[in-house]
């Protein structure tokens, strides 16, 4: 069944803004922008006239419950997945009769979960033609903390926000400039609602049987809760169907009126809401005014997560905004990627890889000298015929390569290894999952192997994710044994076509490369195995004799 809302004036078309604040954007390019989510899938088609304008042309939702007794197994069901693709292929067709160009698609909890990830993917991008990416818990976070931001004038306040989907809740603090905490608790409407371990949640829940769902959440945001409370909140805001059913529900039934398009409801008025639906059977909970009658088997469970958290942060009450979520915060997001902001301005993709580079404590000069020679033979490699890879792949090859050394942080022997686990497992914000897979292979074989399938960070990744990595690692590794001193001697290297099967490799130094050049001839044959190519090595002394910037 498609749905407009959760409830009246949640996905209506026709909604105009900014990123700030509201303006009318006529003409400009279309994009869709698709929400995979654990319950539901949802869409929204804007009409982009500039970074700093929009308007909003469709918003839809339809419930699929992917995530439909998936936690169990990590397996996402037959039935579930053929949903998912029917409704994203139609959303595709919509998207694309509204004349949109591009469609950016992102899954969530119950997609990054699943063994049959892959598989689900694939399905979605042959038969819907969709390319989705699978982000993390926390760059899920982030994205909806965009979308809050584009919503609500925050400026100085500290806003705790949280949105309870159906496989995870995602927990933000921030004021109006940047997020100051961002999490993902496996605690969802979803997958609470289908634990066989918990009480079932359809019909009547008991005291006791809603006490045990109080504890299961304790259990999985007891360290949530314990950092929020680091902050002095100001206020709090929720973006889910829960929130906003249990806050419609609180307008309707406990004080005789129609709920505001932002809703705030109390703590207690949540209590009594609570109280209200779990003391009804299905078929009577489904009538109840101001709940969405398809949420009526899961809003239970979304609700404990609900009540809990504020009780135990002590938060007084919580508004429901309506038409703020995930989508929105792709919006923000590609409106901020699609344009250059100030040379001082980092992205969040630098400013994470930053981060970790220098929480680890590895040589960032290097990292960083390592990265523009990479860059320099990446951008010479596809005119010699190396390669036809794109922008994107050069971005991802960048930032694998400030990173390739962080493992050096666990041990210098195996570094790359440590590399890439680093890299897998620190929930870079601003990639989604499959780019940091790719990050993380090209890390790992910047020395010693080459990929393989023996290795399951390769073995896991599509066949074209593959090719990109075998292209990345040859030239990451090249770039690598290029400052083997990490005294930036090698000031510029370039690769050259030399007929059909061969490359040239062109350095420009600055002083004596004994160390790298001698690299280079001992793996002389290994490199040309890798690369499949003969390479040839021009050296070059530099004509001013001066180093430039890494």
């Amino acid at each position: 069944m498609t749905e407009a809302s959760d409830r009246p004036g949640d996905e209506a078309s026709g909604r105009t803004g900014t990123v700030a604040a509201a303006a009318p954007a006529e003409p400009g390019r279309v994009v869709g922008f698709i929400d995979i989510g654990t319950n539901s899938v949802r869409l929204m088609v804007v009409r982009i006239a500039s970074r700093h304008s929009y308007r909003v042309i469709n918003l839809t939702r339809e419930v699929v419950r992917l995530g439909e007794d998936e936690f169990g197994d990590r397996l996402l069901r037959p039935a579930a997945v053929e949903r998912a693709v029917t409704v994203c292929r139609s959303f595709v067709a919509l998207a694309r009769g509204h004349g949109a160009d591009e469609i950016v698609a992102v899954a969530t909890s119950a997609t990054r979960e699943a063994r049959n990830e892959a598989a689900f993917v694939a399905r979605l991008r042959d038969e819907a033609g969709l390319d989705v990416h699978v982000v993390s818990g926390r760059e899920e976070a982030r994205l909806i903390f965009l979308g809050i931001q584009s919503r609500v004038e925050l400026g100085d306040r500290i806003a705790f926000c949280l949105d309870i989907g159906g496989g995870s809740t995602e927990v933000m603090v921030g004021d109006g400039r940047r997020h100051l905490f961002l999490d993902s608790l496996p605690l969802g409407a979803v997958r609470l609602a289908g634990d066989p371990s918990l009480p079932d949640v359809a019909g009547r829940v008991s005291g006791d049987d809603y006490q045990r769902l109080q504890r299961a959440v304790r259990l999985a945001s007891v360290h949530a809760v314990a950092a929020v409370r680091r902050f002095d909140v100001d206020v709090a805001f929720g973006t889910s169907g829960t929130v906003r059913n249990v806050a419609a529900v609180a307008a309707r039934v406990l004080h005789d009126r129609e709920p505001q398009r932002d809703e705030t409801v109390s703590l207690a008025d949540v209590r009594r809401v609570v109280k209200l639906l779990r003391g009804l059977p299905l078929d009577e909970r489904r009538r109840v005014p101001g709940l969405n009658p398809d949420r009526a088997d899961i809003v239970v469970a979304g609700a404990v997560v609900l009540e809990t958290l504020l009780t135990d942060l002590e938060l007084p009450a919580v508004t429901a905004l309506g038409e703020c979520g995930l989508r929105d915060g792709l919006l923000v997001d590609h409106l901020a990627r699609g344009t250059d902001g100030p040379v001082h301005e980092l992205s969040v993709r630098e400013r994470s890889v930053l981060r970790l580079l220098q929480a680890t404590g590895a040589d960032e000069s290097h990292a960083r000298h390592v990265t523009r020679l990479a860059l320099e033979l990446f951008d010479s490699a596809g005119p010699a015929g190396y390669h036809d890879l794109g922008g994107e792949e050069r971005e991802l090859l960048r930032h694998a390569a400030m990173l390739h050394d962080v493992g050096t942080f666990v041990s210098y022997a195996e570094h790359h290894v440590h590399s890439a686990y680093l890299i897998a497992n620190a929930d870079l914000l601003g990639f989604d999952q499959r780019e940091i897979a790719i990050m993380a292979a090209t890390a790992l074989f910047h020395r010693k192997a080459t990929p393989g399938v023996r290795f399951a960070e390769f073995a896991a990744l599509d066949d074209v994710a593959r090719e990109v990595v075998r292209t990345l690692s040859d030239l990451l590794r090249l770039a690598e044994r290029l400052d083997r001193s990490h005294g930036g001697v090698v000031r510029h290297a370039r690769l050259e076509a030399a007929g059909r099967r061969a490359l040239t490799l062109r350095l420009t130094t600055n002083g004596r490369a004994d160390l790298e050049l001698w690299g280079l001839e001992n793996r002389r044959a290994a490199m040309e195995k890798a690369m499949r190519r003969r390479l040839n090595i021009v050296v070059e002394a530099s004509a001013d004799g001066a180093a430039d910037d890494a």
